[in-house]
Parts: structure tokens; sequence; C-alpha cells
């Protein structure tokens, strides 16, 4: 009943909140749309095929998604929900990263091989950098200097000097790295790997591994426990951790690297979001057709928001 209440308490008019929150569809070829106040879907928009990473240009009037199938990075005008560009982002991009100054963006290209560095304002192809096989995960250093790539099949971080434009340096991790995120100092980089069920703690200095965080959730199978999306709070002081076929994300406390608490979502969870105040996170959950919002907090569920189909990643604008 507590936490009924609490639920209530943040839906509540006087708690509202002004953010849209844009969720990528991977089957479904489209956006949702969702009103942070509201907690309703406002609208869908049609985009490419096989919707996956999805971001928001810095200056929050563009979306930017992978359409993966399309071999294509999208541009989407947020007033009007139409796509009004696409970026030439190599064959299969599955997730992207963009500079601080949003001028350059850095696309995974799965079946490349390779990382594409695309001129936002130019719509054209910087340069390309061969990286392992299978690359997914893509992060930029706060300084822009550095890009990284997960590799996948080769499990290993690929670190790109943007300014040589080459691969300088690779780091082992676990098995299938899904995704990368540094602090907000940068001194830290954080991988996520599927299939080894953990997430490394990387120092960005030496690019070794420092820490490593495991999961335990009392009732799932470790098969089933399958990090993927990595989100810090605005605080830097909790990540979010999605644990994929474990139906679980996992809040866990930065600065000692400790899990505080499992939070039950939908099924198949595959990167979330998390709003300016801190205090909620958007999870989406590819096989329950869904998105879940979480009182980070109190480790909770406290809404859950049908969307298209297969949501993938989440966005989120002021």
């Amino acid at each position: 009943m507590r936490y009924f209440l609490l639920g209530l308490a943040l839906l509540a008019p006087g708690a509202a909140r002004a953010e849209t929150i844009f969720v990528s569809n991977e089957k479904g070829n489209s956006i949702s749309v969702i009103d942070g106040a509201t907690l309703q879907v406002t609208a869908t928009w049609p985009v490419g095929k096989r919707a996956r990473g999805i971001m928001l240009s810095r200056d929050g009037k563009f979306l930017y998604l992978c359409a993966s199938d399309d071999n294509a990075v999208q541009v989407i005008d947020r007033a009007t929900g139409k796509v009004v560009a696409d970026l030439p982002s190599g064959e299969d991009p599955e997730q992207f990263a963009l500079s601080p100054d949003g001028r350059m963006l850095f696309a995974a290209n799965e079946r490349d091989a390779a990382v594409t560095a695309i001129d936002v304002t130019k719509r054209s192809v910087a340069f390309q950098v061969a990286v392992g096989v299978e690359p997914e995960g893509m992060a930029v250093s706060p300084d822009g200097r550095t890009v990284v790539s997960t590799s996948e099949t080769d499990n290993a971080v690929h670190w790109i000097d943007i300014a040589t434009e080459r691969d300088v340096a690779q780091t082992a991790v676990g098995d299938r790295p899904r995704h990368a995120e540094f602090t907000a100092d940068g001194k830290a980089l954080w991988v996520s790997s599927e299939i080894g069920g953990m997430v490394q703690v990387i120092d960005t200095a030496s690019r070794q591994v420092t820490g490593t965080i495991r999961f335990d959730i009392p009732g799932v199978f470790p098969d089933k426990i399958m990090p993927v999306g990595i989100r810090f709070t605005p605080d830097q002081k909790r990540a979010i951790v999605a644990l994929g076929r474990a139906d679980h994300v996992a809040i866990v406390d930065v600065a000692t690297q400790k899990v505080l608490s499992y939070v039950p979502v939908g099924r198949r969870v595959w990167h979330s979001a998390i709003d300016a105040t801190g205090r909620r996170a958007f999870s989406a959950n590819g096989l329950s057709d869904n998105v879940s919002v979480i009182d980070i907090a109190h480790g909770t569920v406290i809404a859950t928001i049908p969307v298209g189909r297969a949501p993938w990643g989440v966005a989120i604008a002021p």
C-alpha cells in the first residue's frame, strides 16, 4: 500500500513532469512518443526498418535513430515526427554516439566491422575506422577526444583517437560486450558483457579493467542474466543496468560498484533512460512490448506503458 500511494503521488498533477519520452520499436519500425506527465503514448511515428539506437541532438531539435536494416541513421524533426534526412552510416548501424559539441556522430557498423564518423552538419562521412568483428556499443569521452566501440565477437573495447582517426588500443573484456558508457568525469568507462553476465569498469588513463560487477537475482538462473544497457543518474551516484532476459534492472551504487537492488520489469529489457531529476528511469522491454517506469529511490515500478512492437531504445527530452 505504501508503494501504491507513492506511485499515485508521483503521478499527481503537482508532481507532473514536462519531459517527453521517445521509444524506438525494433520490430514495429516506429517511435512511440510518451508524455512524461500523464505517462500516456501521444503519438506513434513511422520510421525506417529495425529501429534501434536512439538519441536526442544536442540542441534538442532532432532525434537520431539507427534504422539498421535501412543502413542509415535517420534524422527526425521533433516538432513534426518526420524523417528529414538519412545520414550515411555504413552497413547495419546498431548504436551510435555523439560528440560533446554535437557536430560528429559515430555509428557502429556490424556488417562492416567498422565505425563510421559522420559530419552531422554536412551530412557526410568524415572517416571510417576498421574495428573488431560485430561492433555495437559506442561512447564518446566527455573531452571529445576518444570514441570507443565494443566488439561482440572479439570481446574487446576498441579505443579510437578522433584526431588521428586511428584505432589506437584494445581492452579485453567479457563475452559479448554490448554497451559502453563513460562516467561524466571521463575517468571510467563501464562496459556490459551480455554472455559474460557482468559489467566491467575500465580506468580510462590506463585502459585496464579495475572492477567487475556481477549480478545474482534470487529465483533467476544465471544464464538469464544478460547485461546490456547502462545509464547513470545526473548526479552520477547510481547506475541503471538492464539485465536482458533476467527481466530485471539493477540499481548500482557507482562509488562502491555494489548492487543496491533489483527491480523486476517487463520481458527482455534492452535499454533505459533516466529523467533530468534522476528520480525516474524508463526501461524498454523488448518481448513484452512495453516500458516500465521505475522509481529509482525506492526501486519499484510505478507504471507500465504499452508501446510498439519490440521496444529497444529510450531517449528523453525536456
